[in-house]
């Protein structure tokens, strides 16, 4: 789709803006909060969803085996991604990312309320929604981000480093919300006490993952003002706006047809959609390259097509967090805390603190390095190693469930080290993108960037159907091959660095 010459994404203040946190914009503070209770929807809901799916239907759940369920929860966390690059395009052509922000904001919050109702349907049609919302929200508020610094700004990815520890803190605090709600006894009794069913937890859990959203929301609309140099319009004529008006609705119609079919759908179905999926993107590239871009807009984006490739294998690993690692929590894993039983979500929150204990390091060693940090293409490459160190642990760690539940100092140490690949890679990616991106196509790029999370996501799902709690020799295939693919996935980027680095030119 042809785009205008509107690039919302990368506007910029003709002075520096130093009135903000920690000298950074001050509209970075107004994206921080507001991505902080979107993900703290987002990992609240997370956290307990493969528990939901797999917990007996006398429990409160809906009874799924485990490959149905990792299934359907690598299909929602790969389509939440997968609308971003639609939700960029309608950003950049119809709404601008200020109100695509809000509008999403707002169709998340209803998703969360629906599956806060206890029907199948309100099931699928409140993961339908989000995903539809966070399309919409996700690549734009970071594009925004982007769009507070100029392109040779050194505070740009300490800014991003800050803007990442904000979705942590979101994070951090999620699991313990929404898990308390959704599993622990005390709520259940409470519950119980007022004649509630205290198998209708999980929807308590749910619904507070939307008042999380809404209480973003209302952040967000409160300092607007803070926003006034990014995210506008795009200047179009009536007859341009109310094209690319209906194409986004044609779009939006599409996506959720697609999102039914995937979550409906037979085998032949499903599988034909993701072959579907991978032709549109091929053709894209091909036009893309072929005849849309500029001569000298090629080798950045080929750099964005490269580490798109590594990104992919780092969030299959990655999400198994929310797959495979959350049903070890619960299965394999001794969840007491000085005698004290606590629900096993509440492991989710290991990484998020993690994150905001180290972005700040982080973040002061990017701008302490200044010229001498590691090129973006060298950070991701320590990003995928750390990941497969971070396998090998949780290899070995499956060894030993032969003799019973093992500790959670276990997966404390997997979430650590995950961490760690975490800040190498993910900030670096979505700054990297906003300095290769062809202005013109920041919003569209973002999306595609998120596309990589989307199938990384997608594969995670599959990967995590098969845990098998009860044979330790198929956990230890299954984290094995986790850690060999994303060590060798290292490996090799690390060879490719120096090639890598001359597509970028000036850009690291």
């Amino acid at each position: 789709m042809k785009a205008t010459t509107y690039t919302p994404a990368i506007e910029v203040e003709t002075a520096a803006d130093t009135s903000g946190l920690g000298g950074h914009p001050r509209g970075l503070t107004t994206l921080f909060f507001t991505e902080m209770w979107e993900r703290f929807s987002y990992y609240g809901m997370r956290a307990i969803l493969i528990l939901y799916m797999t917990t007996a239907v006398a429990e409160g759940g809906l009874g799924f085996a485990t490959p149905k369920a990792a299934g359907i929860y690598g299909l929602y966390v790969g389509s939440v991604y997968l609308m971003s690059l639609p939700g960029g395009w309608i950003a950049d052509q119809v709404l601008g990312t200020r109100l695509a922000v809000l509008v999403g904001g707002i169709i998340i919050a209803m998703g969360h309320f629906s599956m806060a109702v206890p029907t199948l349907a309100t099931f699928y049609g409140g993961l339908t929604l989000i995903v539809i919302g966070t399309g919409l929200l996700k690549p734009n508020i970071s594009a925004m981000v982007g769009g507070l610094y100029s392109r040779d700004d050194p505070r740009r990815d300490s800014g991003f480093s800050l803007f990442y520890m904000g979705i942590n803190l979101g994070a951090f605090i999620a699991p313990f919300v929404c898990g308390f709600l959704a599993q622990h006894p005390k709520f259940k009794e409470w519950l119980r006490s007022f004649g509630v069913d205290p198998q209708s937890s999980w929807h308590w859990g749910f619904a507070a993952a939307g008042v999380g959203m809404t209480l973003g929301l209302v952040q967000y609309l409160l300092s607007r003002d803070r926003l006034a140099s990014v995210g506008h319009r795009p200047a179009q004529s009536p007859q341009q706006a109310l094209k690319n008006g209906a194409s986004g609705l044609l779009i939006v119609a599409v996506t959720i047809a697609v999102l039914f079919g995937l979550y409906f759908g037979s085998d032949l179905i499903r599988n034909a959609l993701i072959a579907g999926i991978v032709v549109v993107a091929a053709s894209g590239l091909t036009y893309l390259f072929g005849w849309y871009l500029k001569k000298e807009e090629q080798k950045p984006v080929a750099v964005i097509c490269i580490l798109f490739l590594f990104s992919v294998l780092f969030w299959m690993a990655f999400e198994q967090a929310g797959s495979s690692l959350n049903l070890f929590a619960r299965l394999l894993t001794r969840n007491t805390v000085f005698g004290v039983e606590y629900p096993s979500s509440w492991l989710q929150s290991a990484g998020p603190i993690m994150i905001i204990l180290l972005a700040p390091v982080f973040s002061w060693l990017w701008l302490k390095l200044k010229d001498r940090q590691p090129s973006s293409p060298a950070k991701f490459a320590y990003g995928l190693l750390f990941a497969g160190f971070g396998f090998l642990v949780m290899t070995y760690a499956s060894s030993l469930t032969g003799g019973g539940k093992v500790s959670p100092l276990w997966l404390i140490t997997v979430y650590l080290l995950l961490t760690i690949g975490e800040l190498c890679l993910s900030p670096v990616g979505l700054s990297t993108v906003t300095k290769l991106a062809p202005a013109r196509l920041v919003g569209q790029m973002m999306g595609v960037w998120f596309l990589s999370i989307s199938l990384g996501n997608y594969t995670a799902g599959w990967v995590a159907g098969f845990f098998k709690a009860g044979d330790e020799s198929a956990l230890i295939q299954l984290f094995g091959k986790v850690a060999l693919t994303t060590i060798v996935g290292a490996g090799i980027l690390a060879l490719l660095t120096p090639s890598i680095r001359k597509l970028m030119g000036r850009v690291r």
